[in-house]
């Protein structure tokens, strides 16, 4: 029998599925920003009532909605993102015997290798994804004329996907499964099990996670399972566990002072270099299979990925809350010098039986300096608030999904500092109900 604090909780989470199913299913471009809205506002009413649910039952219900949430992005093909279809064909390429990094995709020489799924002719070829190759054949990949950037251990998880019908439904049911089970290992790995709602039941794990398939959920699981294993004393299992997550999406590298929590204010032990040592280790050992095949070409468009979304110099599009106090050519390093702070404060204050946290604060910093507007980059922060429970930072996934939709330095601006101000003034609420409760206990007696 159903009690009386389980069923809102039920009927909240029922209409979240909802709307999710619709977000993705039927809404045009136009109405996203709405549907969104709702999205965010039913998630909210669901955890809300979810804290009133006894302990016993938390634990299915949440597994349950994780999987519902994560169910309702397979219902369409990607929306919001056109990523899943590199992914697809960079799998293919391995499928083939070919390493990913030595051709592109429009090299005459893989033209056995393209379908109507990935180059579609005809009416296939019109819409918002059309792109031409170099001879010519229309293309839904992202950039064909450039190299890939995914790293190793992405790329193998492009290839393990592969035979589950060589298309994008197979990379989204791989999405689905990476949100299910970092679900699951957050109810395992948190000390309160509701809070991995904070993630198995966030809207961007459909959108982003699942429709759109992004590989930074691979990233996300492999830092959830490295930072649990670091908490509980298995160093050299969290520090592989790490370096994969490293070599899957890169952005991980910001939850790694997290792991090495208050290093700064002791001496350091052989736990701490078995730690640095089994992630960079890891790292490079993920790389080599293709060092050897590719060379340098391994790097593929990092580099002008980073040209190109601004992140060597003060572009207009980046460093939008810094653009407001410093001139373009002292953004980069006072973004640096700020992320620098914040990683002492970790390494010298940081508590290692609560790595998260530490890796919350520097990965949720380093999002609110560059102001990225892809929303997925933020997947890392969601699944490390639902480990450390300060429910404020997920203002900054939400900011960048604003950014997305609407675009503009403006928008930046005013998305981020909302974000922002969100992260700095509900700890000071938090703090002072804290105090207010401590007194009129204090007077109780």
């Amino acid at each position: 029998m159903i009690s009386r604090t389980v069923l809102p909780c039920l009927l909240a989470l029922a209409a979240l599925v909802a709307a999710l199913a619709l977000t993705v299913a039927r809404c045009g471009a136009l109405a996203l920003t709405g549907w969104y809205l709702l999205d965010v506002g039913l998630f909210a009413v669901a955890v809300l009532l979810l804290r009133r649910v006894p302990g016993r039952q938390v634990v299915p219900l949440v597994l349950a909605g994780g999987v519902a949430v994560a169910a309702v992005g397979l219902l369409a093909p990607p929306r919001s993102s056109d990523d899943a279809y590199r992914y697809v064909w960079d799998g293919r390429v391995q499928a083939a015997g070919i390493s990913p990094y030595a051709h592109t995709p429009d090299d005459p020489a893989l033209t056995r290798l393209r379908d109507p799924g990935l180059f579609p002719v005809g009416d296939g070829c019109a819409g918002w994804d059309e792109r031409r190759t170099v001879d010519g054949d229309c293309t839904r990949i992202n950039r064909p004329a450039v190299h890939t950037i995914y790293p190793p251990v992405a790329q193998a998880w492009f290839v393990a996907v592969h035979p589950f019908g060589g298309g994008v439904r197979g990379v989204q049911v791989g999405g689905a499964v990476l949100a299910v089970a970092t679900t699951g290992l957050l109810l395992t790995v948190g000390r309160e099990k509701w809070r991995a709602a904070l993630w198995g039941w966030f809207p961007g794990v459909t959108v982003w996670a699942v429709n759109d398939a992004h590989v930074d959920t691979l990233g996300v699981l492999l830092t959830v399972a490295g930072l649990g294993c670091a908490a509980r004393g298995r160093v050299l299992r969290g520090g592989l566990l790490l370096g994969g997550a490293v070599a899957a999406k890169l952005l991980p590298a910001l939850a790694l002072p997290g792991a090495l929590s208050g290093l700064a204010a002791r001496r350091p032990t052989r736990n701490d270099l078995l730690l640095v040592v089994s992630v960079l280790g890891t790292f490079a050992l993920a790389y080599l299979p293709y060092v050897v095949a590719s060379g340098t070409s391994v790097l593929g468009y990092l580099p002008g990925y980073l040209r190109e979304e601004g992140y060597e110099q003060g572009h207009i599009d980046r460093f939008g809350l810094l653009r407001l106090l410093l001139p373009d050519p002292l953004l980069v390093w006072a973004a640096a010098a700020v992320l620098a702070v914040v990683v002492v404060r970790v390494l010298r204050r940081g508590d290692p039986q609560r790595p998260w946290s530490g890796a919350l604060l520097v990965t949720g910093t380093a999002l609110l300096l560059l102001a990225p507007s892809y929303p997925w980059y933020g997947l890392l922060v969601v699944a490390l608030v639902a480990l450390d429970g300060r429910w404020e930072w997920l203002a900054v996934p939400c900011a960048g999904q604003a950014l997305y939709l609407t675009g503009g330095q403006t928008a930046q601006q005013l998305s981020y500092g909302a974000a922002l101000c969100v992260v700095l003034l509900v700890p000071l609420l938090r703090h002072r109900r804290t105090a207010r409760t401590a007194v009129a206990v204090g007077a109780g007696k």
